[in-house]
């Protein structure tokens, strides 16, 4: 599977949705390959069905308004459905000095609701740092959305290098073992607190 490939596992009713978001939305990113590698682990698991949300899809201003122009909600209309259908999200993202992208805040603030009381996993890719202080910024802002961050992550260290051309990475067995790691724990999150909102909705 991959970002161009429509969801096939539909067909499994009582499998957790999984909303994989691609948070770069940069020309000449390196997001695709990390999120492509990622989809790849993602759609082996019987747990899950996967959509991709690709940032670099959404046109959306970065001024905030409480009434958004028709365009604004057109694009709105495609990408919060999305959203308010995943029962876990996945972000994918690099760092940007110390940080993550405009867009993705951009994004995660046009939405509150959607992202309660649901585990938010991380896919981050850079340098030296792996983009792992992007991660720590983006729990603190899904903390104030009450969503759940899992503790463990697949953070990709000087990025580049450990691609091929073919978008495959070069020694595959440490960052599969750490997507099943953090798969499993979003897995048992997404149960869980699906389960509990079935008995009784979230109190935000």
């Amino acid at each position: 599977m991959d970002i161009n490939t429509p969801d096939t596992s539909s067909d499994r009713p009582s499998a957790l949705k999984l909303a994989v978001i691609i948070g770069s939305n940069r020309d000449g990113r390196f997001g695709p390959t990390v999120a492509n590698w990622f989809l790849s682990r993602a759609a082996r698991r019987e747990d899950f069905t996967v959509d991709v949300v690709d940032l670099a899809d959404a046109d959306l201003p970065t001024a905030l308004s409480y009434s958004p122009s028709p365009g604004v909600r057109a694009e709105l209309a495609k990408l919060t459905p999305k959203l308010a259908a995943a029962d876990a999200f996945v972000v994918v993202t690099p760092e940007y000095n110390h940080s993550f992208p405009a867009g993705l805040k951009n994004v995660i603030d046009r939405h509150f609701g959607e992202w309660q009381a649901k585990p938010v996993g991380f896919v981050s890719y850079g340098g030296i740092s792996g983009g792992l202080r992007a991660v720590e910024q983006l729990r603190q802002v899904f903390a104030e959305l009450h969503a759940v961050t899992v503790r463990d992550t697949v953070s990709f260290h000087n990025a580049g290098a450990h691609f091929d051309d073919e978008g495959n990475h070069r020694d595959p067995a440490a960052p599969d073992a750490a997507a099943k790691t953090m798969l499993d724990q979003l897995s048992w999150w997404a149960e869980a607190l699906r389960s509990a909102k079935s008995v009784r909705p979230y109190a935000g």
